[in-house]
């Protein structure tokens, strides 16, 4: 399994705005592709006074279903016009970490 880690910052006053960007708009897109070994998407916002980082961890199969997210240059981040907007700087590139142990609590 692969985790793919991304961080965009915005300010406190933007940061609801993102927040719905992304909750209406880029998730659901996401979601609508079914791109295949996609699992699931989360989304964590921390305040941490001056601004908001928010992060996204998009959990996939394999790299071979990240370049089906992103294409070949996989890295690259997934920033709809919408979010660029609003956000005061991100990541440029996202990481790719190889999931090495994930424990499932019942």
């Amino acid at each position: 399994m692969i985790c793919r880690i991304w961080h965009g910052w915005t300010s406190p006053r933007n940061a609801d705005a993102y927040e719905k960007v992304v909750r209406s708009d880029v998730i659901p897109g996401i979601e609508a592709r079914r791109i295949p070994g996609f699992r699931q998407i989360d989304l964590l916002r921390h305040d941490a006074g001056d601004e908001v980082e928010f992060t996204t961890l998009m959990w996939f199969d394999s790299l071979e279903a990240v370049k089906e997210f992103m294409g070949e240059d996989y890295s690259v981040s997934h920033v709809p016009a919408a979010a660029r907007a609003v956000l005061s700087r991100f990541d440029e590139r996202a990481l790719h970490c190889q999931v090495i142990d994930r424990r499932p609590q019942h």
